[in-house]
């Protein structure tokens, strides 16, 4: 059960690399990309096209760029991820509690 969300996490973890080296490198290809961080060119060819799918980058002739809605995501995503580790904090089950058998 908790694997899918470990692997999930692991995911969206690659896909917000990828934008920070959008963002602090615009343009930037796939190979460029693939050679700093390590992920084979198809693991970062498909964090691009979910980046663009959610309309955070788009493509030039020279690679990778940023839209004008990235900076707003960028502004809520400390607070997204902070939300997000509350509700798993939430749902933790105290040292206390034992299970019964």
């Amino acid at each position: 059960m908790i694997d899918r969300l470990e692997k999930e996490v692991d995911m969206l973890e690659r896909h917000l690399q990828v934008l920070r080296m959008v963002i602090e490198n615009e343009p930037i290809g796939i190979v460029k990309m693939s050679n700093e961080t390590g992920y084979p060119h198809h693991k970062v060819r498909y964090s691009l096209r979910v980046l663009e799918e959610e309309n955070l980058i788009e493509p030039s002739s020279q690679g990778a760029i940023t839209t004008e809605q990235t900076q707003e995501f960028v502004d809520d995503l400390d607070e997204k991820v902070d939300q997000t580790i509350e509700k798993l904090e939430g749902m933790k089950i105290d040292d206390a509690a034992e299970v019964e058998s």
